[in-house]
């Protein structure tokens, strides 16, 4: 699967692209934007019909339907996007997998909190649209979590170099 993966991937690899952005750069970004579009559609399922836009009750403690959403999509993306990055963008890397998805779940964690202070900041304090602001916040994040992923987390792993179709 992991091999279909990436021939897919490299079939969108178009000249253009070439240009800019280098094959891993590109493996990083079209598994990122794919799990992201699948937290997207998960989301919206368990949000619309699983929880059917109702509170959930735990008797204890009641939680909105979209935090509900969230929190049971959250573990799911999360794994799909580690084994993205660990089988697909960053493979090779000879270090353990528990070590790797301790790092990554740091990763996500600080991901995480830049999400939540740079929207604090620019909404809040700054009084920018929020849409706007989310975009320059995942912008940020991107690059944070790429540079993280590829130097700390998946560090040494097998660089695709000279791609050819």
């Amino acid at each position: 699967m992991k091999e279909q993966i990436e021939k897919i991937i490299a079939w969108f690899y178009f000249p253009f692209f070439r240009k800019f952005l280098s094959f891993d750069t590109f493996k990083y970004a079209a598994c990122g934007g794919g799990n992201m579009v699948f937290d997207i559609a998960l989301y919206a399922v368990f949000y619309n019909f699983v929880f059917d836009k109702t509170n959930f009750d735990l008797g204890f403690l009641v939680i909105s339907p979209h935090i509900a959403a969230f929190l049971t999509v959250f573990p799911i993306t999360l794994f799909t996007g580690y084994w993205l990055n660990n089988y697909v963008v960053f493979k090779g890397s000879p270090m353990k997998n528990r070590t790797k998805m301790g790092r990554y779940l740091l990763v996500v964690s600080i991901s995480l909190l830049i999400n939540y202070v740079g929207l604090k900041f620019f909404v809040d304090h700054l009084h920018f649209y929020p849409t706007p602001s989310k975009f320059l916040v995942t912008v940020i994040c991107t690059l944070v979590s790429y540079l993280s992923q590829r130097h700390f987390t998946f560090r040494h792993y097998q660089r695709t170099e000279n791609f050819s179709k």
